[in-house]
C-alpha cells in the first residue's frame, strides 16, 4: 500500500510539460483531494482589481481582460508528508475567491479569501498567512447536481448559494486557450503585516466539464459587481490530488 502511494505521488511529481515554470528545489509537505470543484470565472475590468492588488504583484489579464474565479470544493485525504491522515482535520468543505496575478514573470493567483468549515484547519491556515475565515457551509449531491451554500461566520454579509452540475464530456483545455490560462495555476501569493508570501502547489494536468450554474446568492467578492451582460465561464472538475510546498517569504 505504501509502495503503490510513493508511485502515485511521484507519477504527480513526473507530470510537469503543463506547467510554465519548474518544480520547487525542494520537497512538498502537504496533499489533498479535492472534489467537486467548480469555477466560476468573472471577468473584470482591469482598474477594478488593481487598487485590490498589494504592492509586489501585477496584474494579469488575458486578451486585456482581468478575471476574478470563485471556486467551492470538498477538501478529502489532507495530511503532512509521511503521516497519516487525521480524521477530523483531514477533510472539510471549502470556497476560494481568487484573481489572476504575475511576480517577475511568473504566473500564478491572488487570494481575496478562502472560506472552510473546519475551525482548525482555518486556524493553522492563517498562521501561514493564507486569508481563511470559519463559515456554515454545506453541499449535497443529488444524482448530477450539487448544491453549495457558505454563509461567514465573522462577516454574515459574505455568503454564497448555488447549484451546478457537469453537462458536457470531460475534456482537457486547449493549451493558451482562455479556460486553460484561468486553470492551470500553480503559485500562489498572499499578503499579511506588509509583506508578501509565496506558495506552490503542484498537480496532473485538470480535465474538466462545462457545466450549468444557478447562482441564487453571491456576495463573496471584495467589491461590487455588475454582470452588465458579461460573459461568465463556468467548469466542473471530478476530483484532483494535489501536492503542496511550504509557503515561504517574498525576498
Amino acid at each position: 500500500m505504501l509502495g503503490e502511494v510513493t508511485n502515485l505521488y511521484q507519477a504527480i511529481l513526473k507530470s510537469t510539460k503543463h506547467r510554465e515554470f519548474p518544480l520547487p528545489n525542494r520537497s512538498w509537505i502537504l496533499t489533498q483531494r479535492w472534489h467537486h470543484l467548480l469555477f466560476i470565472h468573472l471577468p473584470f475590468p482591469k482598474d477594478a482589481i488593481k487598487a485590490h492588488l498589494p504592492e509586489g504583484l501585477e496584474l494579469d489579464t488575458y486578451d486585456g481582460m482581468a478575471w476574478i474565479s470563485i471556486i467551492p470544493f470538498k477538501v478529502t485525504g489532507m495530511r503532512l508528508r509521511n503521516m497519516p491522515a487525521i480524521p477530523y482535520l483531514s477533510a472539510y468543505l471549502e470556497l476560494n475567491v481568487r484573481t489572476y496575478v504575475k511576480r517577475e514573470g511568473t504566473s500564478g493567483v491572488y487570494f481575496f479569501s478562502l472560506d472552510a468549515d473546519k475551525l482548525l484547519p482555518v486556524l493553522g491556515a492563517r498562521m501561514i498567512t493564507l486569508p481563511y475565515f470559519h463559515a456554515n457551509m454545506k453541499m449535497k449531491k443529488q444524482k448530477d447536481l450539487f448544491y453549495f451554500e457558505s454563509n461567514r461566520k465573522s462577516h454574515s454579509e459574505y455568503s454564497f448559494n448555488g447549484s451546478y452540475q457537469p453537462i458536457s464530456k470531460p475534456y482537457y483545455p486547449e493549451k493558451h486557450s482562455l479556460s486553460n490560462w484561468l486553470l492551470e495555476r500553480y503559485a500562489l501569493w498572499t499578503y499579511k503585516y506588509g509583506v508578501l508570501f509565496r506558495g506552490d502547489i503542484h498537480h496532473t494536468p485538470l480535465e474538466v466539464h462545462d457545466a450549468e450554474v444557478i447562482i441564487e446568492k453571491n456576495t463573496m467578492l471584495p467589491f461590487p459587481f455588475d454582470d452588465n451582460g458579461e460573459i461568465q465561464l463556468f467548469h466542473y472538475a471530478s476530483c484532483k490530488r494535489v501536492l503542496i510546498w511550504p509557503i515561504r517569504r517574498v525576498e
